[in-house]
């Protein structure tokens, strides 16, 4: 890859962890899966989209279900972080 490419692709990566609000480990947890950040960005779910799971906690079942590690954080910090972003 280039030099170009590389800054175009860290920018990507960059801007979806910001809009997402992704830490560093969950976007490591997504790089891993092979989900690029326009898919994230994407899967941003929409104030009528009740039903859809917030970005990060999508990435998260999908990475326990594949690999089947458990994560380091509780389920009161998720709980707290849904309540918070909605």
């Amino acid at each position: 890859m280039t030099g170009k490419n590389k800054n175009k692709r860290y920018t990507e990566w960059k801007e979806a962890k910001k809009r997402c609000r992704l830490n560093a480990e969950t976007v490591q947890m997504a790089k891993k899966l092979g989900l690029n950040p326009k898919s994230l960005i994407k899967n941003i779910p929409n104030k009528s989209q009740g039903w859809k799971k917030p970005v990060y906690l999508w990435i998260r079942e999908m990475y326990e279900e594949r690999y089947g590690d458990s994560i380091k954080t509780s389920e009161k910090t998720d709980k707290k972080n849904i309540e918070n972003n909605f």
